[in-house]
């Protein structure tokens, strides 16, 4: 079969681009063959509940499904009675890039508030989480915390803390998108039990997809009252695979031992890379902290059109402003070549 790609090329439009790690194909070679029992009674799936409840800090009842969106729209149906709704960060992806699949699937009401930096703070939730009782408006009944944000930026400990504290206070239970949580924990040098288990998260939509998987993410329910008829609702929402050691497989190849580590941090590293030599060019503007995978600029319209000639990245919003994404599968190499393309533009241009 003749390849219809360049296998070498490394784009900069999204960590969805890399193809799966090597580990991960292995896996799912090593777990093919034979006869397990279908949708979800099988040893893979039990081993990765194990895993995750080690690497979480609590007891986790695993759901895995097919894709980051269905398995935030499972996760906060089975959070939220039917009158409830969510309040999140307007940046966040359950808002921006689920095409209403909250909403339109999930039947959910989404209260998403302006942020600096992508972040809830104690304050938003204690201003827009209050729960009225009143027939005549959705009632709020979950946080969801996206970690790392949509604008690649992460929540401190203290500041994921803090936010987490305030809801519970409010009787609020929250959910984290934790399509990119590898990055954050990576960043932040902590542990994935530092920013979930141990810092009050009830239900986890944990990520799989960008770290290196074919497919599969997985929800996490931390806390089993918080969650209502997931094993129900899964089907409902076409979430339910019959092979489902073949999702378990991959993502025990991530999270059974430190590749998920060793990923988000190699994303990490060439982000920070991609940056640096960015922002030492004439007209361009770093909009955002890069703390993450991400790398937010605004490039001069000529330098933009120039690199999209051999790179695809998107717009993220008026003025020129781009995102950059970096993969487990980006090596300084290809950073480099996209530094250098930029530098002599500029050069010539100057």
């Amino acid at each position: 079969m003749t390849l219809l790609h360049d296998p070498a090329h490394i784009d900069f439009g999204s960590d969805n681009y890399a193809g799966a790690h090597p580990k991960v194909l292995a896996a799912l070679t090593e777990a093919n063959g034979g006869h397990v029992t279908a949708y979800g009674g099988d040893p893979y799936t039990a081993r990765l509940g194990s895993v995750l409840s080690d690497r979480l800090g609590r007891r986790a009842e695993v759901f895995p499904v097919f894709n980051g969106t269905g398995a935030n729209v499972l996760a906060l149906q089975s959070m939220l009675p039917r009158w409830g709704a969510v309040l999140c960060a307007q940046t966040a992806h359950i808002n921006t890039d689920e095409n209403g699949a909250p909403e339109r699937v999930g039947g959910l009401k989404l209260i998403a508030v302006p942020t600096v930096a992508g972040k809830l703070t104690p304050e938003l939730v204690e201003r827009y989480g209050v729960v009225l009782h009143d027939e005549h408006r959705a009632e709020p009944g979950v946080v969801s915390l996206t970690q790392s944000t949509e604008l690649g930026t992460a929540y401190t400990v203290d500041e994921l803390r803090a936010v987490i504290d305030a809801a519970h206070g409010l009787g609020l239970r929250v959910h984290m998108d934790g399509t990119r949580l590898a990055n954050a924990a990576a960043s932040l040098g902590v542990s994935l039990a530092t920013l979930t288990g141990d810092a009050g998260v009830d239900v986890l939509s944990l990520g799989g997809t960008k770290l290196g998987t074919v497919f599969g993410e997985v929800v996490v329910v931390l806390e089993p009252e918080a969650a209502e008829g997931l094993r129900f609702l899964r089907k409902v929402d076409l979430q339910l695979a019959s092979k489902m050691r073949f999702a378990a497989a991959q993502l025990l190849a991530l999270y059974d031992g430190d590749l998920w580590l060793r990923n988000a941090t190699q994303a990490n590293r060439m982000a920070t890379r991609l940056r640096a030599g960015l922002a030492a060019l004439p007209g361009v503007e770093v909009t955002q902290p890069t703390q993450a995978n991400a790398v937010f600029v605004r490039l001069p319209a000529g330098l933009a059109a120039h690199l999209r000639e051999r790179w695809h990245f998107y717009d993220w919003s008026d003025g020129g402003e781009v995102r950059l994404m970096c993969a487990w599968d980006t090596a300084e190499a290809d950073v480099d070549a996209f530094v250098a393309a930029a530098t002599e533009f500029s050069a010539a241009a100057g």
